[in-house]
């Protein structure tokens, strides 16, 4: 499947930004899962492609001079390979059993994540463990916010997929089995589903499995991959800093369509 992607984010600001400075992990890898056609940013300034601690492609996006408005785009195609289930690696897996703030299994994750999946850390017990997240909590916009913890969320019983994802972590790490979370978009034939969205990856049988608790999906197979991290802060696409500007508005607008491929004879 082939997929055309355009993101565009507009930050409008009250008063003037005085500097501003904006991470950026909007650009996809080469993978055993994608191919990447064509990529490009659209900035007000060129800048240089880095990576970041976890592998990830990051640009770091600098404005020193004053400004009332930013946008930000990314625009490109990726090929994916709808019966590729996993992807191996060479890198250890064993820094995502680490905890985060965002991510910590309280007494409660934990009594659900071995209930739910029976102690099991294979690919059926993490199946079992998703499809219990995803009754437990509602996918519910508005319901928390981007501070909001897994504990938290999961005692709300609402959330979106950034909950989903966190509390997903909080329990396969809480079972031994290391796990990442992953930012990126998602193909559906529903024009008014998000399209970007975030998803988990666990480590099994040396390859990482996708796990969609939102979605209720354990193969990536309508998933495009952007970044990976611990949680939501090491892998979502923008993430910035400012001096001055007081109140925001952001307004951001992804479209993934999904192309039509010609066979060559």
């Amino acid at each position: 499947m082939r997929l055309s992607i355009r993101h565009d984010t507009t930050y409008n600001y009250d008063d003037q930004v005085r500097a501003s400075i904006q991470y950026l992990r909007l650009t996809p890898q080469e993978s055993a899962r994608q191919r990447v056609i064509s990529w490009q940013l659209d900035l007000p300034r060129p800048v240089r492609a880095q990576r970041d601690p976890y592998g990830n492609i990051l640009h770091v996006l600098t404005l020193d001079e004053p400004h009332e408005a930013l946008v930000i785009g990314a625009r490109g195609q990726v090929e994916i390979d709808e019966l590729c289930e996993s992807e191996r690696d060479s890198h250890s897996a064993l820094p995502y059993l680490r905890t985060t703030r965002l991510t910590h299994a309280d007494d409660a994750l934990r009594d659900f994540a071995q209930t739910s999946s029976g102690g099991r850390t294979d690919r059926d017990g993490l199946s079992d463990l998703m499809h219990g997240l995803h009754e437990h909590m509602a996918y519910v916009p508005g319901a928390t916010q981007v501070d909001t913890s897994a504990a938290e969320a999961f005692s709300g019983r609402a959330g979106v997929c950034q909950d989903h994802s966190h509390a997903f972590l909080a329990c396969a790490r809480s079972l031994g089995v290391p796990a990442r979370y992953v930012s990126g978009y998602l193909y559906t034939e529903d024009s008014g589903h998000l399209a970007s969205h975030a998803w988990v990856e666990a480590w099994l049988n040396d390859a990482w499995y996708s796990f969609d608790v939102t979605n209720q999906l354990d193969k990536p197979e309508r998933h495009l991959k952007l970044a990976v991290g611990l949680d939501y802060l090491d892998a979502c696409p923008v993430r910035g800093m400012r001096r001055g500007g007081g109140g925001e508005q952001m307004h951001a607008r992804v479209n993934v369509a999904a192309l039509m491929q010609v066979q060559q004879q």
